[in-house]
C-alpha cells in the first residue's frame, strides 16, 4: 500500500491514499469513486486510540518488509501482551527483535525501513493495520513511525485461542533454520491444509521514496483453498473492502512474501516469489465457490523455522464467512459437473416440509455426490416423472427455492387439482426415492450486486422465485457486505395457503429492515387482523405501490398465474416504469403482452431488437413441409406461420413443453431431416440432433441449394 508524508498534526491529507495500481483495480470493478471518498476518511495518518489500546494487548503482530534484493517477506513477532506499546499516536513501540533465521531481521536494525504491520486477534477475529517506517532503533526494541492507519473488517478470520509455553523465550539455533527453493512434500501438505496465512507486498522506490510502501495481510478459507502444484500456489481472492492494497501492489510489483504457521508446533514457513493476476473470467476461478478473482504465486526461495513461536493455538471456529466459501477440490468437480448441465441426472430425495396447506417442499441431492450444477437465485429445475400408472415420462419445470449457496435442491410444489406431477410429488415421492432432472436453467434471476432496489411480487406458489432471491441477497450482503435493498409483497388466498411467511419476516430482521415484506390476503378469517396476521386485503394495484414505495428508481420481478402477471404488469406500466425494468417469469402456455417503450427505449435497446428480429426473418425459409413422423401429419408451412410446437398443437398432438420460450428445454425432440432456426435464442442448448419445438421454424436453404428446393422438416413426433 502507498505510505504517503502527511501532517503529523492529523490535518486530512489531499493526496489520495491509493496508489495506481490500487486505484487501477478499484476502476476495473466500478469502486474507484466511492473508495476514494471512503479512503480519505478510513485512512489515517495516526493510530486512533482504539487501536493504540488493540495493538497493546496483542500477543503477536504480523510484520511485512522487503529484503536488499528487492524480495518481500511475510513475519511474525511475538511476546506477552503489552509487548507493543503506543507512545503516541504516530507511533508504535515493539519490544521484540526477529527470530534468528529470520529474512526481515536486518531491515528492523535499519533506520528507515518500511514496514508493514498487521495486528490480529485471533478469538474476537478483530484486526487492524498501520504501515510505516523504523526508526529509534534499540538493542531491546524498535519503534515504527506512522504512515498509514486502518481497521479491517473480520472476514474469513478463523478463530483460535491462544496459549504461550512455559519457556517465556524461545531458542532457535541454526540447526531449526532450514532453506529451500522447492516445496516439499511436507511443505505443501502443510500450505494445502492451511486455513490462515499472510501475505506481503510493496510498492518499490523510485522518484519518489514517500510512495514506497510495504503491506502485509490476512487470507483465510477452508483447508484447500490454496491449491498446490509443485512450486506454484494459486489462491482465491473473495469480496473485501475494496483497498486493494494486496492485488493493487501486485500489480505494479508482481512479488510477494508469504508465511504459513503449524499453530500446532510453532513451526513457520516464509515463502517468497512472483506473482501473476488471474480475473474472474477465468474458467477455475469462476467455479471456486466465492472466489472474485485469483492470483498465481511461484517460489523463489524460502525458509523454515521450527519451533518459533513461544505459543501454540488451538482451533475454536471457522468464520462464517469461511464457511461460505468453497475449495480447489470442489472447484474442479463444479467445473466437472458443468458438463452435466444438459444431461437428466439421478437426484436423491434427501427431505420433505410441507410449506402450507397446498405447497410442499422437496429437497434433493446429487445420487452419486457429486457437486450440484451452479445456479442462480430464480431459475427452475426440470423434471422427469414417471406417475403411477403411467408408461411414460412426463416433465415439468419447478423454480428452485434454495439458494446457489445451498448444498441441495429445494423445490417447492403448489398440489394443483388437475396436476398429474403436482398430485404424483405430494402423494407417491417419499424421502430416498429417485428422481431425475436437469441443472437449473432460466433468466428470471436476481443480481445480488446491482445497487438499485428491487421490488419482487409473488402470488401463490409464484412466491418461490421470491424466497431464493430473498435469501440469496441476505447470503451475498454477509458476504460482500452489501445488501440491495427488496421490497416483498406476498399475495395469497388465506394464511394457510401463504408459504415461507416466517422466513422472510426472519429476512426484515436480519437486514435491519433493508428488506420488507408485506402479505396481502384476499380470503382471510374472521379471526384474523390487518397488522398481525397480514398487512393487506384484497389485489395488489397500482395504489398499493404508490402506498408501500417510496419515491425511486426500482426494478420489478413478477411471478404468479397468467392473469395476476397480465393484470400487474400493466399496473407497474401505468406508473411510468420501464419495460426493461419488470422481470417476469413466464412459464405456462400464456405468454405476457408487452408494451415496448418505442419513445424512451435507449438507443442500444432498439438496435437490438430491431437486429434480432431481422436475423431471425432472414433465417427462416420462405416455404417448406413440416412432417411428423411417428404421428404420420404433414402440415405445408410459409414464413411467419407458427413454430413447431404451435403447429404440432394444432394437428392436436400433445408433446412437452412447459416454457415455450426456450428456457427450460422440455421440448426438445429428435430432428430427423432438414435444419431449423430459432425464432428466439434458447436460453438452453439442445442435446446434438435435437431440436427445441418451442421457438424451431423452418431455416432457408442454404445460398447452394437449389432455389426451388422446397425446405422438408422431419420431426420425431
Amino acid at each position: 500500500m502507498q505510505n504517503q508524508t502527511r501532517d503529523k498534526t492529523h490535518q486530512k491529507s489531499v493526496l489520495s491514499p491509493f496508489h495506481p495500481g490500487e486505484q487501477n483495480i478499484q476502476d476495473r470493478v466500478g469502486k474507484r469513486a466511492v473508495m476514494e471518498s471512503f479512503g480519505q476518511r478510513a485512512i489515517r495518518p495516526y493510530i486512533p486510540e482504539q487501536h493504540r489500546e488493540f495493538y497493546q494487548q496483542l500477543p503477536f503482530i504480523v510484520a511485512g518488509s522487503v529484503d536488499q534484493q528487492g524480495w518481500p517477506w511475510a513475519s511474525i513477532l511475538s511476546g506477552y501482551p503489552g509487548f507493543i506499546t503506543s507512545p503516541d499516536s504516530t507511533t508504535l513501540t515493539i519490544n521484540a527483535s526477529a527470530i534468528a533465521g529470520d529474512p526481515i531481521a536486518p531491515q528492523l536494525r535499519n533506520d528507515g525501513s518500511p514496514l508493514g504491520l498487521l495486528g490480529i486477534e485471533m478469538h474476537s477475529r478483530r484486526r487492524n493495520r498501520v504501515n510505516g517506517r523504523v526508526h529509534k532503533i534499540s538493542p531491546t526494541h524498535f519503534s515504527i513511525s506512522v504512515d498509514q492507519s486502518f481497521g479491517n473488517c473480520p472476514q474469513y478470520i478463523q478463530s483460535r485461542s491462544i496459549q504461550f509455553n512455559k519457556q517465556s523465550h524461545v531458542t532457535n539455533p541454526a540447526s531449526n533454520i532450514e532453506e529451500f527453493t522447492v516445496l516439499s512434500h511436507y511443505v505443501s501438505k502443510i500450505i494445502r491444509d492451511a486455513d490462515t496465512f499472510f501475505v506481503s507486498s510493496y510498492v518499490p522506490a523510485k522518484e519518489h521514496p514517500e510512495h514506497e510502501g510495504v503491506d502485509i495481510s490476512h487470507r483465510g478459507g477452508r483447508p484447500g483453498f490454496v491449491k498446490v502444484d509443485g512450486n506454484t500456489l494459486t489462491i482465491p481472492d473473495y469480496s473485501g473492502n475494496n483497498f486493494f492494497n494486496t492485488l493493487g501492489n501486485f500489480l505494479v510489483n508482481p512479488k510477494a512474501g508469504l508465511i504459513f504457521i503449524d499453530f500446532s508446533t510453532g513451526d513457520l514457513f516464509m515463502l517468497t516469489g512472483t506473482v501473476e493476476l488471474l480475473w474472474e473470467d477465468t474458467p477455475e476461478v469462476s467455479a471456486f465457490k466465492g472466489a472474485e478473482r485469483a492470483w498465481r504465486f511461484t517460489l523463489s526461495h524460502g525458509v523454515t523455522l521450527r519451533n518459533a513461536l513461544p505459543f501454540r493455538a488451538s482451533f475454536t471456529a471457522y468464520s462464517p464467512n469461511t464457511l461460505m466459501a468453497g475449495d480447489w477440490e470442489q472447484a474442479h468437480a463444479s467445473l466437472a459437473a458443468e458438463a452435466t448441465r444438459e444431461s437428466w441426472l439421478s437426484y436423491t430425495v434427501k427431505r420433505i416440509e410441507n410449506e402450507s396447506s397446498v405447497i410442499r417442499s422437496f429437497y434433493v441431492e446429487p445420487k452419486d455426490n457429486t457437486p450440484l450444477v451452479s445456479s442462480k437465485a430464480g431459475q427452475f429445475l426440470t423434471v422427469r416423472l414417471t406417475p403411477p400408472n403411467a408408461n411414460t415420462a412426463v416433465i415439468r419445470t419447478y423454480t428452485v427455492s434454495s439458494t446457489p449457496d445451498d448444498m441441495y435442491y429445494r423445490i417447492s410444489v403448489k398440489r394443483e387439482a388437475n396436476g398429474t406431477i403436482s398430485q404424483c410429488l405430494h402423494d407417491n415421492v417419499r424421502v430416498g426415492d429417485v428422481i431425475e432432472a436437469k441443472a437449473p436453467s432460466g433468466n428470471f434471476y436476481i443480481d445480488a450486486a446491482e445497487k438499485r432496489p428491487a421490488v419482487l411480487i409473488g402470488a401463490g406458489v409464484g412466491i418461490t422465485p421470491m424466497i431464493a432471491m430473498t435469501s440469496h441477497i441476505l447470503n451475498e450482503a454477509e458476504r460482500t457486505r452489501h445488501l440491495r435493498p427488496l421490497t416483498i409483497l406476498h399475495a395469497a388466498k388465506t394464511t394457510q395457503q401463504r408459504a415461507f411467511t416466517q422466513n422472510f419476516r426472519d429476512a426484515e430482521i436480519k437486514s435491519n429492515g433493508k428488506i420488507r415484506y408485506y402479505s396481502i390476503i384476499t380470503q382471510p378469517s374472521e379471526q384474523e387482523k390487518i397488522g398481525i396476521d397480514f398487512n393487506a386485503i384484497d389485489h395488489i394495484t397500482a395504489d398499493t405501490l404508490r402506498q408501500i414505495l417510496a419515491l425511486d428508481d426500482y426494478d420489478f420481478y413478477l411471478c404468479g398465474p397468467p392473469a395476476f402477471m397480465q393484470a400487474l404488469y400493466d399496473e407497474i406500466r401505468s406508473l411510468g416504469v420501464r419495460d426493461a425494468r419488470i422481470f417476469t417469469e413466464a412459464f405456462g402456455p400464456a405468454a405476457l403482452i408487452r408494451q415496448i417503450d418505442n419513445e424512451s427505449m435507449l438507443l442500444e435497446e432498439k438496435m437490438l431488437l430491431e437486429a434480432k428480429k431481422s436475423l431471425a426473418a432472414e433465417n427462416e425459409a420462405d416455404e417448406a413441409v413440416i412432417k411428423f413422423v411417428k404421428s404420420g401429419f404433414e402440415q405445408r408451412w410459409n414464413a411467419n406461420d407458427a413454430t413447431l410446437l404451435e403447429t404440432a398443437e394444432n394437428h392436436g398432438l400433445t408433446p412437452n413443453f412447459s416454457c415455450r420460450n426456450g428456457t427450460c428445454g422440455t421440448c426438445a425432440v429428435r430432428l430427423l431431416k432438414g435444419s431449423i432456426t430459432y425464432r428466439t435464442k434458447p436460453v438452453v442448448t439442445p442435446t446434438e440432433g435435437e431440436v427445441l419445438l418451442c421457438c424451431a421454424v423452418p431455416k432457408k436453404q442454404s445460398s447452394h441449394s437449389n432455389l426451388n428446393e422446397i425446405s422438408i422438416v422431419e420431426i420425431d413426433l
